[in-house]
């Protein structure tokens, strides 16, 4: 990805044509603190934003999509998609401002982060990506889109993480009680205000899994402690995972 990069740069330059038409002979005209006062493209930009972050809304939370969904990974799917549209429409709003030079660049910023960098979670590399642009932003001298930007950015990391995806597996359950026991847990969760996603009955291995999403207001301790209210002849051994 990076040689092929560097390959593009290569030929742009030596032709003198092409994608860097009008911006290699000279600093880029950038709006500097002054483009605050441009509320006509601020408006523009963020309702790109917004038509951006609706759209990948609209895919990722597809009514369809609760079918099939099994594990945390596919939970916090949909959220991926609308971080990937956001970071599509900054580079789509950047592109046309300065032309397609900042695609080239975003373009080899992308792969060093794509093969360069391990985030762990798809999740991590899409805030990574738009953090990085919002500094590529700041330093190609449009302040006020990379202020837009990062508030955005803000506000859907915000609206994701306050009720995180989890998932809770109930095992070692009394084999002839499974369907009451699992009933049982579950209404625990409900009871806390947990939002159920899926849950998986195992009557070979005797355990359930709950894949929810947690109260804005709760926490994993206090839903620990509800799942250990659960009856002695229902119980299981507890096992948490969270995203």
């Amino acid at each position: 990805m990076v040689l092929e990069f560097a390959h593009l740069l290569g030929q742009a330059a030596a032709q003198g044509t092409g994608l860097f038409d009008g911006s290699q002979n000279g600093p880029l005209d950038a709006a500097g603190w002054a483009g605050f006062l441009n509320t006509h493209f601020m408006l523009n930009s963020l309702g790109a934003f917004v038509l951006a972050t609706v759209l990948g809304a609209l895919i990722g939370f597809h009514p369809m999509t609760p079918r099939t969904v099994d594990t945390l990974t596919e939970v916090e799917m949909p959220k991926v998609y609308i971080m990937y549209a956001f970071v599509s429409a900054v580079i789509g709003v950047t592109v046309r401002e300065f032309g397609m030079v900042i695609g080239v660049v975003v373009f080899g910023i992308g792969g060093l982060i794509r093969f360069r960098t391990d985030t762990g979670s798809t999740r991590d590399t899409g805030r990574l990506i738009a953090v990085t642009l919002t500094g590529l932003i700041a330093g190609l001298g449009l302040p006020h889109l990379a202020v837009i930007t990062a508030v955005f950015e803000f506000v859907l990391i915000w609206v994701f993480d306050s009720r995180p995806a989890c998932r809770v597996r109930i095992e070692q359950m009394p084999h002839e009680r499974l369907a009451d026991s699992a009933n049982a847990y579950r209404g625990a969760l409900e009871g806390r205000g947990c939002r159920i996603i899926s849950e998986r009955r195992s009557f070979v291995k005797n355990r359930v899994d709950f894949v929810f999403r947690l109260p804005r207001t709760g926490s994993r301790d206090t839903l620990h402690t509800a799942l250990l209210s659960v009856p002695m002849e229902l119980h299981g051994e507890i096992d948490w995972e969270i995203e």
